[in-house]
């Protein structure tokens, strides 16, 4: 992608802008607020850079771009904090209008999207019930970047009861994966207790 990126920055230095590739993105949004990350959205690792970008004080303007065909990925970013998605195949200068927007103060997201996002669809967990305080406090701890035995260790289990005990409260909140229940920890305000 190389190219792809060259077409990219070349296009948004022709409206004016300052483009620059740094190679740590957290770095330079403390020297750079106000900037715009672009961020490529391929894993699930991608998806807790871009949710650790967007934890940052003020909270940078994040374009993702997923694959044009994981509309729930795009949601999950929504979610995250990002406050654009465009397809990671759209053109340059549906990309550049896209970062022209989101400076300006606009979101930019293709439709699909935003249908998942107003029918409630799209990598939302079902309702179920509030997790304890103690639950909350495990899922604060895996989204600090804590591992299952350093979190057995620190509450007191061995780590096979730990694991236990969290694939038992990821069925309960409606959740597949670690990533999945920080999301939606993240979704329903649950870490701002």
């Amino acid at each position: 992608m190389p190219v792809f990126r060259h077409g990219v920055a070349a296009s948004l230095s022709s409206l004016g802008h300052l483009v620059e590739e740094p190679a740590n993105a957290e770095a330079w949004l403390r020297e750079c607020p106000g900037g715009v990350v672009l961020m490529t959205l391929r894993s699930a690792e991608d998806l807790d850079r871009l949710t650790a970008l967007c934890r940052l004080q003020p909270r940078p303007l994040v374009v993702a771009l997923p694959s044009a065909d994981d509309a729930s990925l795009g949601v999950r970013a929504i979610r995250a904090g990002a406050r654009s998605v465009v397809a990671r195949e759209a053109t340059v200068s549906a990309l550049t209008r896209a970062v022209s927007a989101t400076l300006d103060g606009e979101a930019v997201m293709p439709a699909e999207v935003a249908d998942l996002l107003v029918t409630g669809r799209g990598g939302r967990a079902p309702r179920g019930p509030v997790p304890s305080a103690e639950q909350i406090a495990w899922l604060r701890r895996l989204s600090d970047g804590w591992t299952v035995s350093r979190l057995a260790s620190d509450t007191g289990y061995s780590e096979r009861a730990m694991y236990r005990m969290l694939r038992a409260f990821y069925r309960q909140i409606g959740a597949n994966s670690r990533l999945e229940a920080i999301l939606l920890a993240q979704d329903k305000g649950w870490f701002e207790r």
